[in-house]
């Protein structure tokens, strides 16, 4: 995509998808999107380890967080201190097709007081030796696991430094001092224990951790959110993130840099605040609400500035799950009690794909849901009005359509619409053609020229593979890159090998600039083996910004397929439709890790 058509595609955004928030900038979405997030919006829960029912539900969800509070080391108190507590819920989680996200909330655990002491404990030599330790210790069983780990590092902590330093972070601080060997080389300041979190990660060679920086919308000194509605947001993101810089969100002696923000839109049901507090926490989920108003569109637009000046995207964490029809009481297990929400109606409501795409635009790469305290509501009785788990039916729906893929960096997604679902289409308009060297997919034998094989007397179909790859290639975590294969034949000698690696989640073959006429039906021809987790297979095509970037897929449920056979799947264009295609594509949702290989041919229209 030219730079021109991305600035033009920014401004149609400004104006039909992001209602208020005309400020959105033309470069689109910044920064690159962490490996263990999967290039697409993921969506996950809180639960406890050793509990199931994320994994009774039948929702393919993409994350599991867990809170690691002081004493995870030895299982508070209940075994050696070796970590394996640790390693088994990283272990069980991927086991139910997840990626563990540990919220590591220790330090205000620690000896010594609470929130309003913790610059005294980074002061202490003594508490950072046994604190590091542990994060050592995490790092090391994290490693050992092997696969990807979002580690969350201290929510609300650099808030309550940047107060009670007076947004000095060369603030003193025991960190080279605490006597690790692996923090001689960092600073005694508040700047150097959140280094530290990246220089134990270079250390132990964990590189399969994505560190989190928690901000919180009050770190500036105004509530942003909720209270300082009229003040500019711009000068309130930019004091925090002078603070922050030192602190490893810009460059430093690591080398590295945080991998992603993580922010809470509220820690507890709305309406929890309204009956206990007097106060109204609830967001108008109006799409033109004002800027300065307790809404939606707000807080994007906060999100949107930290992603525009930081180059950091989000993950949203924490997210109450309380709905409309929820009694206003205590939660206690019973329908429907809990107190009420907006939070997950506004992303999985009726306007939901346009409200997810939307926050994917600002730099959101995951919704993350949990009850910040007890008493809220809960994901296990959120009924809806239609009687159902609200969340739950919402999300298996969602999830089982392929999700959303995220814009890549410098891009934005289209607004839903087009020939596409408008509540699970997966989009990746603005992405560069999908064998252009992406890391997750790499480049396909043949250089990417898109060839075809059409006429040949192996294989007339237009994409036959017998000559290579044709310029297919993979994307997603699940998919490791394509091949021209012998091992399967549709027609002629060849296929296209999509081999599955164990990883859980959505994998994505395509080609870039496929010459398909209007209107016309693609058929694929596509070989599944038994026993795979695969539950749902998606041909779509993506058009170019002359046609809005329309999206037309085909999700057919792997119940309709035959396992150990080649199964005709198909798409048909809307009337009209041009050509080339930016993309044409198969798209794949596994329910979790599995490992083996799908074989596509004969793709013919």
């Amino acid at each position: 995509m030219t730079n021109t058509i991305r600035r033009a595609f920014a401004a149609l955004l400004t104006l039909t998808c992001l209602g208020a928030l005309s400020a959105q900038a033309a470069t689109g979405v910044q920064g690159p999107v962490p490996p263990a997030f999967q290039n697409r919006l993921m969506v996950g829960l809180f639960e406890e380890a050793g509990q199931s029912w994320m994994r009774d539900s039948n929702v393919p969800w993409d994350a599991r967080y867990r809170y690691f509070t002081k004493g995870w080391a030895n299982n508070w108190g209940y075994g050696a201190r070796d970590g394996s507590w640790a390693a088994s819920f990283f272990t069980e989680t991927k086991a139910q097709g997840y990626v563990p996200v540990v919220t590591y909330y220790q330090l205000f655990g620690e000896p010594g007081g609470g929130e309003q002491e913790t610059l005294a404990k980074l002061k202490n030599a003594s508490t950072m030796r046994s604190y590091f330790e542990d994060v050592k210790l995490l790092l090391q069983r994290a490693k050992s696991y092997g696969g990807p780990v979002v580690l969350h590092v201290e929510p609300d902590a650099v808030g309550f430094l940047q107060f009670q330093t007076a947004s000095n972070p060369n603030a003193p601080a025991a960190i080279a001092s605490s006597g690790m060997p692996e923090l001689a080389g960092l600073p005694n300041t508040v700047a150097g224990w959140s280094l530290a979190f990246l220089q134990l990660r270079k250390a132990v060679g964990a590189n399969n951790v994505v560190l989190g920086l928690h901000i919180s919308a009050w770190a500036s000194g105004k509530d942003i959110a909720f209270n300082s509605l009229t003040d500019p947001l711009q000068p309130e993101v930019d004091k925090v993130v002078n603070f922050l810089k030192p602190l490893g969100l810009g460059t430093n002696v690591t080398g590295a840099t945080y991998d992603v923000l993580v922010g809470d839109p509220l820690d507890r049901d709305a309406d929890f605040y309204r009956l206990t507090q007097g106060a109204d926490h609830m967001w108008d989920m109006s799409d033109s609400a004002s800027l300065t108003s307790r809404s939606y569109n707000r807080y994007a637009e906060w999100l949107r500035l930290w992603n525009q000046t930081s180059g950091k995207r989000w993950m949203l964490w924490q997210i109450p799950l309380g709905n409309s029809n929820h009694l206003n009481i205590t939660n206690s297990g019973g329908p429907r009690q809990g107190y009420k929400d907006n939070r997950t109606e506004y992303f999985f409501g009726a306007s939901g794909d346009a409200h997810r795409r939307k926050f994917a635009n600002v730099g959101v790469v995951a919704l993350l849901y949990g009850a910040g305290a007890g008493g809220q509501s809960s994901y296990q009785n959120d009924l809806g009005t239609d009687g159902q788990p609200y969340l739950k039916t919402r999300a298996a729906t969602f999830l089982n359509a392929g999700g959303l893929l995220l814009p890549a960096a410098g891009t934005t997604l289209p607004p839903p619409g087009g020939g596409g679902s408008t509540d699970g289409g997966a989009v990746d308009a603005g992405t560069p053609p999908v064998d252009a060297g992406t890391p997750d997919g790499g480049t396909s034998p043949d250089g990417g020229t898109g060839a075809s094989d059409a006429g040949t007397p192996a294989d007339p179909s237009q994409y036959g593979f017998e000559s290579g790859a044709q310029g297919w290639s993979a994307s997603g975590a699940a998919l490791s890159a394509v091949s021209s294969t012998t091992s399967k034949a549709f027609a002629g000698t060849r296929s296209l090998a999509v081999p599955f690696n164990g990883a859980s989640g959505q994998g994505t073959v395509a080609v870039a600039n496929a010459a398909v006429p209007s209107g016309k039906t693609v058929t694929f021809q596509v070989w599944l083996p038994t026993g795979s987790k695969i539950t749902g297979v998606q041909p779509y095509t993506l058009e170019g910004a002359s046609a809005n970037w329309r999206w037309t897929g085909n999700w057919i449920d792997v119940s309709s397929l035959k396992a150990g056979a080649w199964n005709a799947i198909t798409v048909k264009l809307p009337s009209g439709s041009t050509t080339p295609l930016y993309q044409l594509g198969v798209e794949f949702q596994t329910a979790g890790a599995w490992t083996g290989t799908v074989y596509l041919d004969a793709v013919t229209w």
